[in-house]
């Protein structure tokens, strides 16, 4: 049973942002716009592996994250993903990954967080196409707020400025589409990240 071990994430938070501190200058905006305790699934721009470790240490609550299933092989690697919120899926094959499907649907009954990089691998200072796979799937079963989440790297050394920005939660209306709901969350991503669309 995949469980978040929280005292551990608040350990790697706190270590997280000691080591990251020489080499980043994070700037996060729109932090009151997260619920604090209701379910919400995070939709971030995806532009580097360092996203992941900067979304944790903006957000103000422990999440769970959706990560490709090939970083849970090594079981060793794989458990210390899953006590710090990672959740494995199989993007080839979504139903090899039942047992974390139903996981993440109880986390967001009772409230939690959920981090779903909507382009599902980096797209380094462009938009990438948004993959409504794992939204349609969610969204079929129960309606959660989606927010949207820019994450944008400038130039500077010896520090690199980041800013986080959260943006208003959208409801979903269930007669919205999924792909056009997904548009939109894409374009609200796009412009937090101030970047364009394709």
């Amino acid at each position: 049973m995949l469980q978040r071990n929280d005292p551990l994430c608040r350990l790697v938070k706190r270590i997280t942002k000691i080591s990251f501190r020489p080499f980043y200058h994070i700037q996060v905006e729109g932090q009151k716009r997260l619920p604090r305790k209701d379910a919400c699934i995070l939709l971030p721009k995806h532009q580097r592996w360092q996203d992941i470790p900067i979304i944790a240490t903006a957000t103000p609550r422990p999440l769970y994250y959706i990560a490709k299933h090939e970083l849970f092989i090594n079981r060793l690697t794989g458990g210390f993903l899953e006590s710090l919120g990672g959740i494995p899926l199989n993007r080839e094959a979504p139903m090899k990954s039942r047992g974390s499907i139903r996981a993440l649907i109880q986390f967001l009954k009772k409230g939690e967080g959920v981090v779903i990089f909507p382009e599902g691998t980096y797209y380094v200072n462009r938009m990438g196409p948004g993959k409504p796979g794992m939204l349609r799937l969610i969204l079929s079963r129960m309606v959660f707020p989606l927010v949207p989440v820019g994450v944008r790297y400038g130039d500077g050394q010896p520090r690199t400025p980041v800013r986080v920005c959260f943006g208003n939660p959208i409801y979903p209306d269930r007669n919205v589409p999924p792909d056009a709901l997904l548009g939109r969350v894409m374009k609200e991503i796009a412009l937090l990240s101030r970047l364009e669309t394709d």
